[in-house]
């Protein structure tokens, strides 16, 4: 009986190692938020179109780099850049000291500079097509925005000058602003 006692030790301890050492699973989620950042448009400072003498049918010059800076993270995104322009006057803006946001006309152009993925579309790609300021217009658009992305632009902006406009320094104000979804 001895014997048939020892071996039945030796299988319980062997029995026992096995499971000691059997791997052990553990599984632990891990998380994160990636946060959506905001959707931006910037144009330069202060421009001046130029001078020119009266009886001048016109003065244009470009506005510089206009940038839509979209970090919102978005998943088949979209943004519309609008443009709108206010009456250029001098003096007391009398009649004869202003000229009506009707004769500025607005042409973006094509992208000068893009990063990301998205399908950008100018609002008017030469100057053959530029709107005039009477109402808000569409400068630049993005579809099918995946991530963050960016455009630059370099619009050109005339003003038609009537001939009973008086001299003097005459001053306005271009406004970008961008919306999305």
């Amino acid at each position: 009986m001895r014997k048939r006692l020892a071996l039945a030790l030796s299988l319980a301890s062997a029995g026992s190692m096995v499971l000691l050492a059997a791997p052990a699973d553990a599984a632990q989620g891990v998380t994160f938020t990636l946060t959506a950042g905001a959707l931006n448009v910037s144009d330069p400072a202060d421009t001046s179109l130029g001078s020119v003498a009266t009886g001048t049918a016109s003065v244009s010059s470009t506005l510089g780099n206009t940038t839509v800076t979209d970090a919102r993270g978005a998943l088949l995104g979209t943004w519309t850049a609008s443009v709108t322009s206010t009456d250029f006057t001098t003096g007391a803006a009398s009649a004869d000291e202003t000229i009506g946001k009707a004769l500025v006309s607005y042409a973006s152009g094509t992208a000068t500079a893009s990063s990301g993925t998205a399908v950008r579309v100018p609002g008017q790609a030469t100057t053959l097509l530029a709107q005039d300021m009477s109402v808000s217009r569409t400068a630049f658009s993005a579809t099918g925005v995946v991530g963050n992305n960016s455009t630059t632009w370099v619009p050109t902006v005339t003003v038609t000058i009537p001939s009973d406009s008086v001299a003097g320094t005459y001053s306005g104000t271009i406004t970008h602003s961008v919306t999305g979804a």
